[in-house]
């Protein structure tokens, strides 16, 4: 599928919730979401349907998020639907870690292929802070059990925050150094909580390579398996990469091959752009799947051609991020 810009769209993020099990100082408000209930969101059948909809378009890649998509019940069930569709050749996950050792050989068996992690400090006092209270010690088992389950690449996700995790960079960098993990250092970007984000939080990719190449000489630039905007970099004798993401400093719109389906079903194809269509207003008419399909092709073809995050996220009623999927 392309849209107006040539780009091939076959990339489709879905989110499975919008409720999550911590509350991060950048994404989450203290006191959670509201709960819109059961009845307020799509079906695990529904967002099968969807899916198959997106895949018999040219979608081939899928990842499940959130919110927290652990605390959907039943996940692996959406799992299993998604991996009888022939089309699609890649089912990945995003997740906190916390609830993930105990669902993991069930997720595999289903039909996962791969996960990533958001971790955002190995200092236990600070992941507790920016996670307001989240265990550490459960993430790494999570994390250790994806090892154990081969489901490789395994990506952890890193948001760098000026004068709170910058000095864990290299921290960071040994894990890719003595284990085959792929860390990811994304610059901070205002994506939940306007009261936590400020610019000068924000640490450019630039400025990341500087330290870490003090330490870790970058290799050859590569292509990692997966679907997103980092640019990844070999470590010598290392046995997994570092790869940076650059949404404020150098955005890779040009390149963007995804559409986003919220919890709610809602299609959207821009993080930041505000444009939606409800898909499940039409679910509960009775829409076709020719009808449905000509919503997608919708949403593609309004797909802006770079999102402006560099000017804020918006007005206080913009849609925040753990609404739309990570």
């Amino acid at each position: 599928m392309l849209d107006r810009y040539g780009r091939n769209i076959n990339y489709l993020r879905v989110s499975v919730t919008d409720r999550c099990n911590l509350r991060c100082q950048y994404c989450m408000p203290a006191d959670g979401v509201k709960n819109i209930g059961h009845a307020g969101i799509l079906s695990l059948e529904e967002i099968a349907r969807m899916v198959r909809i997106g895949a018999e378009l040219g979608i081939r890649k899928v990842r499940l998020t959130g919110g927290e998509p652990l605390i959907r019940k039943n996940l692996n069930q959406l799992v299993s639907y998604i991996n009888e569709m022939d089309m699609i050749d890649d089912i990945a996950l995003t997740t906190n870690g916390i609830l993930f050792a105990p669902l993991a050989e069930k997720l595999k068996a289903a039909g996962l292929n791969r996960v990533n992690f958001s971790l955002d400090s190995l200092n236990e006092g600070k992941y507790s802070y920016i996670t307001r209270n989240g265990d550490l010690h459960k993430v790494v088992q999570g994390i250790e059990k994806a090892l154990e389950l081969k489901l490789h690449p395994i990506k952890i996700n890193v948001v760098v925050i000026k004068g709170f995790n910058d000095d864990e960079l290299l921290d960071f960098a040994d894990l890719a150094y003595n284990y085959p993990l792929h860390i990811r250092f994304i610059e901070f970007m205002p994506i939940g909580d306007l009261l936590f984000w400020n610019p000068k939080r924000m640490m450019s990719v630039a400025e990341i390579k500087q330290v870490i190449q003090k330490k870790y000489p970058l290799g050859e630039e590569y292509a990692l398996k997966g679907n997103g905007p980092a640019r990844y970099y070999s470590i010598e004798s290392g046995q997994g990469s570092l790869g940076f993401i650059s949404p404020m400093s150098n955005h890779f719109c040009a390149k963007c091959n995804r559409i986003r389906l919220t919890a709610e079903g809602k299609l959207r194809g821009c993080l930041h752009d505000q444009s939606e269509i409800n898909l499940k207003t039409f679910l509960s008419q009775g829409a076709s799947d020719e009808e449905l399909k000509d919503l997608f092709m919708k949403a593609i073809r309004s797909k802006p051609n770079q999102h402006h995050m560099d000017t804020g996220w918006g007005e206080e009623n913009h849609r925040k991020m753990y609404q739309i999927g990570g």
